[in-house]
């Protein structure tokens, strides 16, 4: 029993500091403003070009693909943020010194920025609805909900492995940029993934979101949690892939760091 507590207590320090240390540098001005006008940059741009391109039809299309899209900023970015931030600041060498359970101290990096990604499409989807008239009267709300927390786990699994690219390369930001902009091709954010070539429908389906991004249009049309049921499963199950992948290649690289005694470098 003192191993669990004293594990969880490990989980939610690192959680919460390796969160908040993202503030270091990220002013809050900065934060409201990936918040707030992000999103509602994303959404504008999307559903303009999308709608001139479909003739002025499927706005609803466009404007739920990217609401729930955005939740790669957290899950992407703020994940390897976290992650890549103990190579940055330099407490690599101790986070790799301390006996501290592995596990815990790897996902708990990704714990705080579930619930930051979700208000990101919370707010993306008000945007939707202020601005683009969205109708939300038939939405099983509880399901939507479901389907938005399913959707950015999923998506942090994604950022954490990710995140272990940014203890080997100094460009992570560049992945992180070709990440992004491929989820808003090959999710079924703007392209329908049925219009899309074999080989990319293929791809699409190894992703994060894609299911996601379908399960929120069929609720918002007024389906039920049992008609997305399948979708969510096999979501949660991606990121989970992502997630467990991004660990074991964390324990290899702390194994490898440590063979060569080159912590900072890896």
């Amino acid at each position: 029993m003192k191993t669990i507590i004293n594990n969880l207590r490990l989980f939610w320090q690192g959680t919460l500091l390796s969160y908040i240390a993202l503030f270091a540098w990220l002013r809050p001005i900065n934060y409201l403003a990936s918040k707030i006008l992000m999103p509602l940059a994303q959404i504008i741009f999307f559903t303009f070009l999308g709608s001139y391109a479909s003739g002025g039809t499927n706005v609803d299309f466009y404007v739920i693909g990217n609401a729930i899209q955005i939740t790669a900023i957290s899950g992407i970015f703020g994940v390897t943020m976290s992650i890549g931030g103990d190579r940055w600041a330099g407490t690599l060498p101790y986070l790799f010194g301390t006996p501290a359970n592995r596990m815990m101290l790897f996902f708990g990096r990704a714990f705080m920025h579930i619930f930051d990604g979700m208000l990101g499409v919370i707010i993306a989807l008000g945007w939707g609805a202020l601005l683009f008239g969205v109708d939300f009267s038939q939405t099983d709300f509880s399901a939507l909900g479901l389907t938005i927390l399913v959707t950015t786990i999923s998506t942090c699994g994604l950022g954490l492995l990710m995140g272990c690219l940014s203890l080997i390369t100094a460009n992570v930001m560049f992945v992180n940029n070709t990440v992004y902009f491929l989820l808003l091709i090959f999710s079924g954010a703007n392209i329908a993934i049925d219009t899309l070539p074999n080989w990319m429908q293929v791809f699409s389906q190894a992703l994060p979101l894609t299911r996601g991004i379908a399960s929120a249009r069929t609720l918002i049309a007024g389906g039920n949690l049992a008609d997305v049921a399948p979708l969510l499963i096999n979501e949660i199950g991606i990121g989970v892939a992502y997630g467990v992948l991004g660990y074991f290649l964390f324990t290899w690289f702390e194994l490898q760091a440590k063979r060569k005694g080159s912590l900072e470098t890896v």
